[in-house]
């Protein structure tokens, strides 16, 4: 249930708790992060196979550094599951045609070992950090 605020100091103090729980949510402390693109199409493909298989990796391997994320479509449905890749100081990365053996092999040999793996890859896109900033991405509310 919600707090009542009952005067300016209450909403500060709620205002406060957001940013902080905001704060840890988008840190930046991440060697890697892995997007699984969700959205209506992507879950008809097998999305959500592919997003239990990467965090059956994750958690299996003890990844504390490798940060998994829904999100929804890129626009690229014929291409779905779509999976994104970020490595810090790298390229992105979008994986296309997913399934739950294509997750385990980018999971081990590009997110762990930074080797991307070109035969499955869809797109490049350039500068670190490029798919949180897609504009296609912030007109969708992502």
């Amino acid at each position: 249930m919600m707090t009542k605020c009952t005067c300016r100091e209450d909403l500060h103090t709620i205002k406060e708790r957001a940013s902080r729980e905001m704060s840890a949510q988008t840190s930046e402390t991440f060697e890697a992060r892995v997007m699984v693109h969700m959205g209506t199409c992507g879950l008809a493909a097998g999305a959500q196979a592919v997003m239990d298989v990467l965090k059956e990796e994750v958690s299996r391997q003890n990844q504390v550094s490798v940060k998994v994320v829904s999100c929804g479509c890129a626009g690229m449905c014929s291409s779905e599951p779509n999976v994104t890749v970020e490595r810090k100081g790298e390229p992105t990365i979008m994986y296309q045609h997913m399934d739950g053996d294509k997750m385990r092999q980018v999971f081990r040999r590009h997110v762990l070992n930074g080797e991307v793996q070109t035969d499955l890859a869809l797109a490049r896109i350039h500068g670190e950090g490029a798919a949180a900033k897609n504009p296609f991405a912030a007109a969708r509310g992502q």
